[in-house]
């Protein structure tokens, strides 16, 4: 499957941005999909998570209340809503497709290209 991550751009604190990620080549709903980041000079971390059905969700401790995963699996897509953005939220997001129910990147077999999300203070 191919995935095209987009929404990121430079923003203040304070601030929401809806992330998308549109699949493509094999049949999405078989998948769960994450969405992961990665911060300048950090490994890339696990963000969220949502099962194939959208039923489970799960988050990074840091982000949670803050955050929002969805999916839509008639437009084959997952949207991450980011509420209250901060300076460390800054990175690059990923979007990636596992055939488990997992946090972990190397369960992840299919990444995209990943959308850079900027908040300055």
């Amino acid at each position: 499957v191919q995935l095209q991550a987009s929404g990121g751009g430079l923003v203040q604190a304070g601030d929401s941005l809806r992330l998308s990620c549109a699949a493509s080549g094999r049949t999405f709903r078989n998948y769960y999909m994450g969405w992961f980041r990665q911060a300048p000079g950090k490994e890339r971390e696990f963000v969220a998570r949502i099962s194939w059905n959208g039923r489970l969700t799960s988050f990074l401790e840091s982000v949670k209340g803050r955050f929002t995963i969805s999916r839509d699996n008639g437009k084959d897509a997952i949207y991450l809503q980011i509420n209250s953005l901060k300076p460390e939220d800054t990175a690059v997001y990923y979007c990636a497709a596992a055939y488990r129910n997992s946090e972990s990147p190397s369960d992840y077999d299919y990444w995209g290209q990943g959308t850079l999300v900027t908040v300055s203070s």
